[in-house]
């Protein structure tokens, strides 16, 4: 019985238009007939040029404001109250047209005639186009899933009706906590209190639950986060108003929760006046400008107002990506400053020089290195060649150019090392360090941190596959544990870090508690609306699988080496004051490392990473592939 209404609405916009136009002529025109006839209490009576005048003059008034108003615009299926609000003072404006023309006309049309006309044409006029929004709104509810709504505030509100006009989800209900809230109803949709949710969740069987609430101090919503991880339903939210306003989503897209949800910590306001102090109205480079740090280091300085950013990067891609991501929040915050994209390898000193040179750069944030700690333990002579020398050329080009400040971004895992990547970072601090000593041109700090969430090496993005994939998830150990900090905040960190920082200091940012990585992964399970399963007979979704530690890995991390650790103007930044070498047994050491490197010769470049105060212990056997492939071959012969 609804084909036609199907086929109506599959026809093209200009022959909806007509045919919608067609009838609203003959709607006013009936209306205007039966209001004349109840008044007259007849069926028929005579109709003289005047009265035809009055209803030819009323019926192009109704079209002309309903054209203004955008009734024939807006798609009919989609029309909600506002639209009938609009019919309302169209046919306020018929009635009046009525009422005008037949005093000027001399027609015979009573006095309550456009009174009881305006009455009709309510119910011809927005009648239908109530009834057609109600139709689609069931029919299309048919094969949408079912889900429910965090949050009655303006973000709530907007989802809601976003929703209801999309193809994927059909919200039921809203859920809040505000008291003032419960009751009410939004969209056809009724709020309800959170303690409601076992009713809702029996009675609609929702797929998730939407978490649309973004104006609440971050310690609030981890503490509802984990209030929503006991619930059996899938939690997401929606994204922030400065995702949507520089186009990185949309306000119909629903994503899986943010990753500072699942570290369930609060970060520091960052004190301004660091943030802008080695920044502001400066030019500024960023090595790996496309990588996890270097990127969100960019993203945070962008907002400092610096005269010229250099996004130095190795990878082509990502170095577009940033580059125009970028671009868009420049555009969107209206800040003037140069955005310079440049291709290039640390490991090229006359390249970083000129750079430098030509930019008049003032601070760089050394960002480029390679971190993960299996690929660089089978690739060693890499990591080494990157990770030290890159620093070394890097730091020696910014002596070169007079550059002010030079912050080089290090990690936990530089902390007695069992690892090359670890190692590797602690030879690079020791690089700069003794370069400090050697020079007073170029200002060097060191930060070290754990591990971030949400960068290419995080094990969240892994999780979150392998739930998505059903499992198993994956952990090296049950006892394994990380520190773990957001990369806004690290990246912010860093910036301040670099300004409080005096020639040659290691800095050590507070990472708070360490995190059982466990522990991570059974609470994402349940924040994804499903539960572990604990073995072959039980009832659960995913399976934990531990698969061993990888090499070079190891169950705790540390950020000192020893116990001397002084505080500094932030509460979140730590100075610690440890041993290192002079230039000149820095400079030896260097020559043979690059030496042994460039004879491949592992076991030497080993060996001078061991013993060169790094804190490394070898960790174990090497795992190099072309060192083991040539192993192999000697065996053989």
């Amino acid at each position: 019985m609804f084909q036609p209404v199907v086929s109506f609405f599959s026809a093209r916009r200009t022959i909806k238009r007509i045919l919608t136009l067609s009838y609203d002529i003959f709607a006013i025109a009936f209306a205007l007939y039966a209001s004349i006839a109840l008044r007259l209490g007849v069926i028929s009576f005579p109709m003289e040029l005047e009265e035809v005048g009055s209803f030819v003059i009323t019926i192009a008034v109704t079209l002309i404001v309903f054209t203004k108003l955008g009734l024939y615009r807006a798609v009919m299926r989609y029309m909600i109250v506002p639209a009938i609000g609009h019919i309302f003072l169209a046919v306020v404006a018929s009635s009046l047209a009525l009422s005008i023309s037949s005093f000027y006309l001399h027609s015979f049309i009573p006095r309550s005639v456009p009174a009881i006309y305006a009455g009709i044409a309510m119910i011809l006029l927005g009648g239908p186009r109530i009834l057609i929004r109600t139709y689609f709104d069931r029919y299309y509810r048919k094969g949408k899933d079912n889900v429910l709504i965090y949050g009655a505030g303006v973000a709530g509100r907007e989802l809601a009706y976003a929703l209801r006009q999309g193809s994927e989800y059909h919200p039921v209900a809203i859920i809040d906590d505000d008291p003032n809230k419960i009751g009410n109803i939004i969209y056809g949709l009724r709020v309800y209190d959170s303690k409601d949710f076992l009713k809702l969740n029996g009675l609609y069987q929702p797929v998730k639950l939407l978490l649309a609430i973004n104006n609440i101090r971050q310690g609030e919503r981890l503490r509802l986060v984990d209030k929503l991880s006991n619930w059996p339903v899938a939690i997401q939210s929606v994204p922030s108003v400065e995702d949507i306003a520089l186009g990185r989503a949309d306000k119909t897209e629903v994503r899986d929760l943010d990753i500072a949800d699942l570290l369930g910590r609060d970060s520091v306001e960052p004190k301004h006046e660091l943030m802008q102090q080695c920044i502001f109205g400066k030019s500024v480079m960023v090595t790996g400008a496309g990588g996890s740090i270097g990127s969100e280091l960019c993203r945070q300085i962008i907002k400092l107002s610096p005269k010229t950013l250099v996004l130095f990067e190795l990878n082509e891609y990502n170095l577009y990506q940033i580059e125009k991501e970028l671009k868009q929040i420049a555009l969107y915050t209206n800040v003037e400053t140069t955005i310079i994209a440049a291709l290039g390898s640390v490991q090229h000193s006359n390249r970083l020089e000129k750079m430098m040179r030509i930019y008049q750069i003032n601070t760089v944030y050394h960002a480029a290195a390679y971190k993960h700690v299996p690929i660089v333990e089978y690739n060693m002579i890499e990591g080494v060649r990157n990770n030290i020398f890159g620093t070394l050329f890097a730091a020696k080009a910014a002596i070169n150019a007079n550059v002010d400040n030079f912050v080089l971004i290090s990690t936990d895992k530089a902390v007695r090392s069992t690892n090359i990547m670890g190692a590797s970072k602690r030879m690079a601090e020791l690089v700069l360090q003794a370069l400090s000593v050697e020079q007073v041109t170029t200002n060097f700090t060191m930060v070290r941190f754990g591990n971030v969430l949400g960068s290419s090496g995080s094990v969240v993005p892994l999780f979150r596959e392998q739930i998505k994939k059903g499992g198993p998830v994956t952990v090296t150990h049950p006892d394994i544990t990380r520190y773990f900090m957001l990369i806004p905040e690290a990246a912010q960190l860093v910036i301040q870090a670099g300004s409080i920082g005096h020639n040659g200091q290691v800095f050590v940012l507070d990472m708070g508690d360490s995190v059982k990585i466990l522990d991570l992964a059974k609470r994402m399970i349940h924040l994804m609306g499903m539960s572990e399963k604990i073995d072959v007979d039980c009832d659960g979704d995913i399976e934990i699988k531990f698969t061993g530690l990888r090499p070079g890995e190891k169950l705790y991390e540390e950020l000192l080496i020893g116990e001397n650790v002084a505080g500094t103007s932030h509460p979140k930044i730590m100075t610690a004051l440890e041993d290192y070498l002079t230039w000149k047994e820095m400079e030896i050491v260097l020559n043979k490392l690059d030496k042994f490197c460039h004879e491949f010769n592992i076991e030497a470049v080993r060996d001078i990473l061991i013993s060169t105060p790094t804190g490394y212990t070898g960790g174990g056997e090497i795992k190099d592939h072309l060192y083991c492939h040539h192993k192999e071959k000697q065996l053989q012969i």
